[in-house]
């Protein structure tokens, strides 16, 4: 008689109840923030042709999109504005009826459980499209930071629960927090864009939000892919400025700077599944060469492993209707 000496590991995958039973990461509909914009004097909807299924709305069908995304249970959503104007100081960024501000007192009537984020950068308002003010063709941080807070403190008074500064401008979470405290506002939470890499996967989100660099690029402020101990660096100044969450941005390929942000800190960690990570996956699935809804699981799946908590992802809606009909 042989005696079997190795481990039968496959016993705990022999079915699927099994399988579901010893599952160590699930993720559900509460994991899901659903990045939208909103674009300024626009009636209807406009298709963003890189990112398929992804819209520009105007305020009216704006309004229609919150209660479909609520009905879905989808628990938040996060707002990029395209205004009609763009100055050198942009202006229209901390204007109390911009665009941001118009749609989320417009989601708050619509659904006031809905956990309305606001990204907060200047960069969709401004000629230049940098992410803080330009002067002799350098973008200059403190002054920026300035500029940056009040955007933060108009959304946060329009009703915003949460802002994310993601301008990668040093000081500024330390600002909103002070300018938010001083104006009574202690209950909003700010998610920090604390480690926000100079990506190659931001493409189409250029033309999405109207926000190409008219010069230069975006290297002087945003982190070097290459580097990851700079990141808990990053990270670790936020927390000590205020920060309630941090966010890793990209998503798919920073997955080794999600696990370490989650094992050095203790507040909730973010990633954002950016626009080239979710056009990549429609191109591929539009010329049937993947599985769409088994990759996108896959990779939402990959997060969560990595140690996110929160999963900012143009998938959203999918994700949410795939898991109602998991659970039907």
């Amino acid at each position: 008689m042989i005696t079997m000496t190795f481990d039968r590991h496959r016993r705990l995958r022999a079915n699927a109840g099994i399988r579901s039973l010893v599952r160590e990461h699930r993720v559900t509909v509460n994991d899901l923030i659903y990045p939208m914009f909103v674009e300024e004097g626009l009636k209807g909807t406009s298709e963003i042709t890189s990112m398929p299924g992804v819209m520009r709305y105007g305020l009216d069908e704006f309004r229609k999109e919150i209660v479909r995304l609520s009905s879905l249970g989808i628990p938040g959503i996060i707002l990029f504005g395209i205004p009609s104007e763009k100055d050198e100081l942009s202006s229209s960024a901390y204007a109390d009826k911009g665009i941001v501000q118009e749609a989320v007192r417009a989601a708050k009537s619509e659904n006031p459980d809905l956990v309305v984020m606001t990204d907060v950068c200047l960069c969709e308002y401004n000629p230049a499209g940098h992410c803080g003010l330009v002067r002799d063709g350098k973008i200059v941080n403190d002054d920026s930071v300035q500029l940056i807070a009040k955007t933060a403190l108009s959304h946060a008074q329009a009703g915003a629960d949460i802002v994310a500064p993601s301008d990668m401008m040093d000081g500024r979470v330390q600002r909103i927090r002070e300018v938010l405290d001083d104006n009574q506002l202690t209950d909003v939470s700010i998610l920090s864009y604390a480690v926000k890499y100079s990506s190659a996967f931001y493409g189409p989100f250029r033309e999405a939000a109207d926000s190409t660099p008219a010069f230069g690029d975006r290297k002087s402020y945003q982190m070097d892919p290459a580097n990851a101990r700079e990141a808990l660096r990053e990270a670790e100044s936020d927390v000590m400025e205020g920060a309630d969450m941090l966010m890793v941005k990209p998503a798919l390929s920073y997955l080794d700077v999600i696990h370490r942000i989650r094992e050095t800190f203790t507040q909730p960690v973010a990633t954002y599944n950016v626009s080239a990570e979710y056009s990549m996956v429609k191109a591929a699935a539009k010329a049937g060469w993947i599985d769409e809804r088994a990759i996108v699981m896959e990779m939402m799946t990959s997060f969560k492993r990595a140690g996110a908590d929160i999963i900012l992802t143009y998938h959203a809606p999918d994700v949410a209707r795939w898991l109602r009909e998991e659970n039907a």
